[in-house]
């Protein structure tokens, strides 16, 4: 923009020294009208150079020959110096990936991260990082470190991070139960990596653990002997529920054959004698009944003796 209000202000005034060496009344006519849309250009041009639009989740930084000013352009229409140059950084929130899956990352092919474990096993992690620019030192970012601020700073302070906190836990421990412990650790030393950088750290996400392939077949028996065992302790508390089950139902039996043993005294058989006497009595064939002594029936059809 400053460029074409210089060659405006040049046109106007080679038209304004041309004007006064052309006595032709048209043809000074013709240089005025040129003059005049000369400095109605570099008006209009002077109008548009001093507004600065910032879009949606930007900041812009004002550079003045070669010198970042301290002042931040918030996001929509900001009147500037003309001669000021605005340059736009992006203050939204950004996603680093590193993944063994090519092109799932930010590089192409195989950049997951290869760390030792405190055990000294060789590890592949893939991880992604949220973090921003702070909008309020995106001047300091662009004069200390430039646009390219994720190549410079984010990714080699996340690698290195990660090979740091990671020698401290054993390979079981970071695919299993330690692993918010690791990514907690990972973020604070991230933190202070990015601390006075003007970078802000949102998260940190563990998406994947690759461990060597012998420890995954020695967890895999693990997890299955964990199982076997736990089907077994099942199958046991089963027995053990069958067997309780069986006891109380022979104990029942073992009352309810007590009781009614104690429960048939010689005067309940006298009258269980009387009564099938008295059933008997109403049949039309032919009987005998005798007596033992005890009230007892003893009962005998034709032919018994």
């Amino acid at each position: 923009m400053i460029a074409l209000i210089i060659f405006l202000l040049i046109v106007a005034l080679v038209v304004n020294q041309l004007k006064k060496n052309v006595p032709n009344t048209a043809t000074q006519k013709l240089l005025s009208i040129i003059r005049n849309a000369a400095f109605i250009g570099i008006f209009i041009a002077a109008i548009f150079s001093s507004i600065a639009q910032v879009g949606a989740g930007e900041a812009g930084v004002q550079v003045l020959f070669g010198s970042v000013q301290d002042g931040v352009l918030k996001s929509g229409l900001n009147f500037v110096n003309p001669l000021i140059d605005v340059e736009k950084m992006d203050v939204k929130t950004q996603a680093y990936t590193m993944s063994s899956i090519r092109d799932e990352g930010q590089q192409s092919g195989d950049d997951a991260i290869s760390s030792l474990s405190m055990d000294g096993l060789t590890l592949k992690l893939d991880v992604t990082v949220w973090f921003r620019l702070s909008e309020n030192d995106a001047p300091q970012v662009y004069r200390t470190i430039g646009t390219d601020y994720v190549e410079k700073i984010v990714r080699p302070a996340v690698r290195t991070a990660i090979r740091d906190v990671s020698v401290g836990y054993s390979a079981t421990d970071i695919y299993s139960i330690k692993r918010e412990d690791f990514v907690r650790d990972i973020t604070r030393n991230l933190e202070n990596a990015f601390n006075g950088r003007g970078i802000i750290l949102e998260r940190v996400l563990l998406r994947n653990v690759e461990l060597p392939e012998r420890v995954r077949e020695a967890i895999d028996e693990k997890i299955a002997s964990e199982q076997r065992a736990q089907q077994m302790v099942y199958v046991l508390q089963k027995e053990k529920q069958e067997a309780e089950r069986k006891r109380v139902e022979a104990q029942g039996i073992s009352d309810y054959n007590r009781i009614v043993s104690q429960s048939i005294t010689d005067q309940v058989l006298q009258l269980k004698g009387i009564e099938a006497t008295l059933e008997l009595g109403k049949s039309p064939n032919a009987k005998m009944v005798i007596m033992n002594g005890k009230n007892m029936p003893l009962i005998f059809g034709p032919g018994g003796f």
